[in-house]
């Protein structure tokens, strides 16, 4: 019996002459979970440490079944093993534990990288972040999660992008191959951003608020209750952008561009404006409140209904302009849209219903 028990547990050693009391520790493997346990029996009672415990807290009754009908020593640590492996399964919790392997792998990946390229990594040593910069200056980073058999398992990659980041792994790839293929997806986004870039130094933009470098959208300012809401594409960034005029007569209507030209200069040319810029003008200037709620933003939304009639023009927010409007008899809607009068001017004005949220 003790050479099967040395042989199912090798870390066991008795502790007295009958060997009825074992002091030491258990190998317990759930695919690549290893836990060690200190473990000590005597006289059918088992006392063990404070994180086996832990882990046993809910199967107490069945060790304690176990322990008491096992023939002998050797078939209560094999029953108790698998306790430990059933136990170990149902904590979601619980994380593969890598081998030394996986940390030495890790700092020798991150020697040839450069440990310049490090931002921030946790203390299981699982989620990296690495910065680049492309060739305009633009700082970027890359979140990296890495697997418990890296580098035999692909990490899962995420950065602030507006495509998707895709990367090629094999059983030799590292974090070098990460970051080099992150730096060429960056450099076939460099014109993209420098669209944007542009209309972000040179225009007043309203939403985003707070762009990142995700957003492909923007809406900038054109005069008192005004704007154009612009569309940028990711692969063709100088041609034909998506433009919605907002504001009195408002619409969406396709620009044609002029290839030569940037996007900015494509939309004075073809709107025959000069769009107000930081150098020129504030941008309270153009934070008009919602006539309705008397604030700017609600929530995250900032009012983008206007009134049709050029010389009113006043903005609302489109939740507020339909509970406005649905709480006037003389309202109408049909299918989606909210006919009634505007609260200022008492022209006609529209306003399509808010979808629905679906916890509701």
């Amino acid at each position: 019996m003790e050479r099967l028990l040395v042989k199912e547990s090798p870390l066991l050693l008795p502790l007295n002459k009958e060997k009825t009391i074992y002091d030491g520790f258990i190998t317990v493997q759930v695919g690549l979970i290893f836990n060690y346990v200190l473990l000590i029996i005597l006289h059918c009672r088992l006392h063990c440490c404070w994180q086996l415990k832990q882990l046993l807290r809910g199967y107490v009754h069945i060790v304690k079944r176990r322990l008491h009908h096992s023939p002998d020593l050797v078939s209560f640590v094999l029953e108790l093993k698998t306790v430990l492996e059933v136990a170990l399964k149902s904590r979601t919790e619980c994380r593969s534990i890598p081998p030394p392997k996986y940390y030495s792998q890790l700092i020798t990946e991150m020697e040839d990288l450069g440990w310049d390229k490090l931002v921030f990594i946790d203390t299981e040593f699982r989620t990296l972040r690495l910065k680049a910069e492309d060739s305009s200056g633009r700082q970027h980073v890359v979140t990296v999660k890495l697997k418990p058999k890296h580098p035999l398992e692909a990490p899962v990659c995420t950065a602030d992008l507006p495509v998707p980041l895709a990367m090629t792994w094999t059983a030799q790839s590292s974090l070098t191959h990460v970051h080099t293929q992150f730096l060429l997806l960056l450099e076939s986004l460099a014109e993209f951003w420098a669209v944007l870039d542009e209309i972000d130094q040179k225009t007043w933009v309203l939403e985003p608020e707070k762009p990142s470098r995700a957003d492909t959208m923007r809406r900038i300012v054109i005069g008192n209750n005004v704007s154009i809401k612009v569309e940028v594409n990711t692969r063709h960034p100088n041609m034909l952008p998506e433009c919605c005029l907002l504001g009195a007569d408002h619409g969406t209507s396709c620009i044609e561009m002029n290839p030569e030209c940037s996007v900015l200069q494509n939309l004075r040319d073809v709107l025959e404006i000069e769009f107000p810029s930081p150098a020129t003008h504030e941008k309270s200037s153009f934070s008009v409140e919602c006539g309705i709620c008397y604030s700017y933003r609600l929530n995250s939304d900032i009012p983008d209904q206007v009134c049709n009639d050029s010389r009113c023009g006043q903005p609302f927010h489109q939740a507020c302009l339909y509970e406005w409007l649905r709480g006037i008899p003389s309202s109408r809607q049909s299918f989606s849209i909210v006919f009634g009068e505007c609260p200022y001017c008492s022209k006609p004005i529209t306003v399509k219903c808010p979808p629905r949220n679906p916890e509701n």
